[in-house]
């Protein structure tokens, strides 16, 4: 007789699988810690370079920000099994994730990415971290890895905006309001010494570094698919008067996540000299004692690059500015004996379109030239050791007349800030991804699917 299950009982299923077998393993290996490890499965830090099992690890990444957030529900889980395979299958071996989002209702006059792992200050949704179990049962399954950030210094999941809101540093009034660009840096630059504040942030990111799989029943502490944490999408001091009290939390929270989980990478989530103030504040924060690796970002149309639908006319200009700007962060992590993520970089589609439909032969030619940068370092054993393009939004698509994301859309690679179909990269951009994996099986650590 054929027994079928639904896919909530196939989990469960999986789980006491999984569990009998990890019950019979640890009878049979009576010596060493509980949930053992081999240390070479671990992504780890060599000098200048990012090491797995013995080998330099150098990767083709995506950010996937709604990864944890679609594996709440049965049906979120089915497209991101299939979206996983999809991506292992071009090459790409990593994955950036939301890991935690805070608060409820509109911020900063837009909405913002729900549900929220902690909705009221103190009080924690644990369905959101069981999408996230599921998430990482899943990439385990595929040999891939993830970096997992734990907090936003933009709005669109709450982050610090949310923090100072309930600490009394933004009323409801101004944090519903859509703020100016010099509101925005005021306020945010307040998080840093704001204790009750940080405090939040410490509540929140423990619970997570220091949490069991409620699947698998191991803890993320041990977990193989986790590459690195990361303390939050681009932090900032936002001021120049915030900088040392920036620096000192970047100290503070690093040092949390590494006591609470010793084994894994922690790095920062920085876009670079352009969110650092200064490339020596850059600097500054990644030679902290818990810091194990740099990250950059570059934004070519946020940093004014070009403007609108001016990227043909000025293509040259922004690869050479990011050519540039990815030389520089280089040369830093070079005399840091550190190895560098470019883990955010997109362009739009061609005539600045959101439609899946327009044409990408400008952002083919962007991804081109960054892709290359990360080839050459692999071949010369760089610090250059991965890049995290941005960002995937698998089989989603934007609603019919919904510029921006309403509930009940798909989610996209696209927050809900911003136009839906902006930066996104979907499962049919076939001439994007054929460069993706011809650019991929060039790496040492590329696997055929």
């Amino acid at each position: 007789m054929v027994q079928c299950f639904d896919d909530d009982q196939k989990w469960i299923m999986q789980a006491i699988i999984h569990r009998f077998i990890v019950s019979a393993s640890l009878v049979l290996s009576m010596s060493g810690p509980l949930w053992a490890r081999p240390a070479d499965s671990l992504v780890r830090r060599v000098q200048h370079q990012l090491v797995r099992l013995g080998q330099p690890y150098y990767f083709m990444g995506t950010n996937y920000w709604y990864g944890a957030a679609a594996c709440i529900t049965a049906q979120g889980r089915q497209r991101v099994a299939h979206e996983l395979d999809f991506l292992k299958a071009q090459g790409v071996t990593n994955v950036r994730v939301l890991a935690a989002g805070e608060g409820t209702g509109p911020i900063n006059g837009m909405l913002r990415v729900t549900p929220a792992y902690q909705p009221q200050q103190g009080s924690f949704n644990e369905s959101v971290l069981i999408g996230l179990d599921h998430l990482m049962v899943m990439l385990r399954q595929r040999g891939m890895t993830a970096v997992l950030y734990l907090s936003n210094n933009w709005d669109w999941s709450g982050g610090f905006l949310q923090y100072l809101n309930w600490n009394g540093l933004l009323p409801d009034v101004d944090m519903h309001r859509k703020l100016t660009w010099d509101e925005n840096r005021d306020v945010v630059s307040r998080f840093y010494t704001c204790e009750p504040c940080m405090a939040a942030y410490d509540i929140q990111a423990q619970r997570i570094v220091s949490r069991t799989n409620t699947i698998t029943g191991q803890p993320y502490s041990h977990d193989v698919s986790l590459m690195a944490w990361e303390l939050a999408n681009e932090p900032r001091p936002m001021r120049p008067a915030a900088i040392a009290a920036y620096v000192q939390w970047i100290r503070r929270a690093s040092g949390l996540i590494k006591k609470n989980d010793p084994y894994h990478l922690v790095t920062t989530g920085s876009e670079g000299e352009a969110g650092s103030e200064t490339i020596e504040v850059f600097t500054q924060v990644h030679e902290l004692p818990d810091i194990d690796y740099a990250t950059i970002h570059i934004w070519p149309k946020n940093w004014g690059w070009f403007s609108d639908t001016a990227i043909g006319q000025l293509l040259a200009t922004v690869m050479a500015n990011t050519q540039r700007y990815i030389e520089q962060h280089m040369a830093v992590a070079t005399r840091l004996q550190q190895p560098l993520v470019l883990e955010e970089f997109g362009l739009p589609r061609n005539g600045h379109s959101f439609s899946p439909s327009a044409a990408t032969s400008l952002r083919d030619q962007y991804f081109t030239a960054v892709f290359a940068q990360l080839q050459r370092s692999a071949a010369s054993g760089g610090v250059l050791a991965g890049c995290n393009f941005w960002g995937f939004a698998g089989s989603g698509r934007a609603s019919k007349g919904h510029v921006f994301w309403q509930p009940g859309d798909a989610l996209l690679a696209d927050p809900p800030q911003e136009e839906q179909g902006l930066n996104s990269v979907f499962d049919t951009d076939a001439s994007t991804w054929q460069l993706i994996r011809s650019f991929a099986q060039q790496l040492p650590t590329y696997q055929p699917h």
